[in-house]
């Protein structure tokens, strides 16, 4: 395995750690929120701040995978790889738009 190819796995595995690490702070969020709810303490309902960190964490996420890829593809360029790279690059960049989109539209969820 060539010191590239360690460096975009080492890369695109944040990014999986950060999507992994989002999941559980949003959760852990959204347990409290409901925690608070149920129990009457809290009735400001900011489920919008708890979509917005989760979903900056999964853009960053989406980011560093996008890294790891582009860094595979460089030390592979064939017409095969650059295709894979080129249609996972759109998935991820619709999928970045819309949720960028919803954030900006909920304000921020504050």
């Amino acid at each position: 395995m060539h010191a590239l190819d360690i460096v975009a796995l080492g890369i695109g595995s944040i990014g999986v750690v950060v999507i992994v690490w989002g999941s559980f702070v949003s959760a852990a969020e959204l347990f409290l929120m409901e925690t608070k709810r149920l129990t009457g303490r809290d009735r400001s309902g900011k489920l919008g701040a708890v979509r917005h960190h989760f979903g900056l964490y999964l853009l960053m996420g989406l980011e560093y995978m996008i890294g790891g890829d582009i860094i595979r593809t460089l030390m592979r360029p064939s017409l095969q790889e650059l295709a894979i790279l080129g249609s996972l690059v759109a998935i991820r960049t619709v999928t970045s738009y819309f949720l960028n989109r919803e954030m900006r539209d909920h304000g921020g969820g504050e």
